[in-house]
């Protein structure tokens, strides 16, 4: 049976990912329902060949609707998920609002499908940090368990939204034209500049999406003392994250076992090309699905053959949000059918 689908937040960049990914992936509604703030009402949108008309969020959107694909912020998902769920409706989550609530499952399908049956009505969707990183690593961690995790992110302005993408263009050209930087979206320069990621700082010196990264790793692996420490940066690049990953295994493995088991690892492709330094790049992830590796090889200060460093690079609207979620509402028709 068909399901009903609503796009909460549709007109936002990742609501947009959203509409095209479910297009390229055919998937398997019944209906649409567009949903975006009262500013949105009216709009009109063109998807799969046919024209919508974007309504107004409200408490009483959800009486026809079977799953719902929330990317709207935070506030908005804290207020009308529970309200989508009591009326019967699947929500899936993009906004950090439940995921580290008990109860509510936080899924990568190549990682965690099985935590899809615990009967939530809510599931929530990771950080987009995170999913870049466990696409890799969890095949890694299933072969010989990961003990410790070093990341280091280079994130796109696509990480604070359509807003930030247009800011660091039109910083671009400013700065090109011998104008000076103007940030309004981003707190600093995005244009020929690198800053530590834009979000709060805690008492500890990590910033939020450094402990989303920590936290949401545990939840997903359900490995309460795996060690995951980050330091996540702002970088000017239009779309498509990087990130360094160092690994410290229980037990000795070697590069080749790693390209091995990525090599047939769900969602994942190896450019690793030593010979012309051909490696993952943001141009190359941006607007594809799969998670790219290379840099693959032995960590030289663990002696002992239990480190190796990667270097991966994945599109943050695609896997990193949008595709990621629709791939969980394909999962839950699949376990309802």
């Amino acid at each position: 049976m068909k399901p009903r689908v609503a796009i909460v937040g549709v007109t936002g960049a990742v609501g947009q990912e959203f509409l095209r990914t479910l297009e390229q992936r055919r998937f398997p509604a019944a209906s649409y329902k567009m949903l975006a703030s009262a500013r949105s009402k009216g709009k009109t949108l063109e998807f799969a060949g046919e024209q919508y008309t974007v309504e107004t969020l409200t408490e009483s959107s959800f009486g026809d609707v079977d799953i719902a694909l929330f990317s709207a912020g935070g506030s908005s998902s804290k207020q009308f998920a529970p309200i989508a769920a009591e009326a019967g409706a699947v929500v899936v989550d993009n906004s950090s609002a439940f995921r580290m609530d008990d109860g509510v499952p936080l899924v990568v399908p190549e990682v965690n499908p099985g935590d899809l049956n615990n009967g939530s009505k809510i599931i929530a969707n990771p950080n987009c940090s995170t999913i870049i990183m466990v696409v890799p690593v969890w095949p890694l961690h299933q072969a010989n368990r990961v003990e410790r995790m070093v990341i280091s992110t280079y994130q796109a302005a696509s990480g604070a939204g359509y807003q930030a993408m247009v800011e660091l263009e039109t910083q671009t050209a400013d700065m090109l034209a011998g104008r000076p930087a103007r940030p309004k979206v981003l707190p600093h320069q995005a244009a020929f500049n690198v800053f530590s990621h834009n979000s709060d700082v805690g008492e500890n010196g990590y910033n939020t999406e450094e402990m989303k990264m920590v936290h949401e790793t545990r939840k997903m692996f359900h490995d309460p003392d795996i060690r995951v420490t980050a330091t996540c940066v702002r970088v000017p690049v239009m779309r498509a994250h990087c990130e360094s990953i160092n690994l410290t295994f229980s037990k000795p493995i070697t590069e080749d076992e790693v390209r091995e088991i990525l090599a047939s690892a769900p969602g994942v492709r190896i450019i690793d090309d030593r010979e012309n330094s051909l490696f993952p790049m943001p141009i190359h992830a941006a607007n594809g699905d799969d998670i790219l590796v290379g840099r693959i090889r032995q960590d030289i200060s663990q002696p002992d053959g239990r480190g190796i460093d990667l270097f991966v690079s994945g599109d943050q609207l695609r896997k990193g949000a949008a595709l990621n979620a629709v791939q969980i509402a394909e999962q839950v028709v699949a376990n309802n059918n």
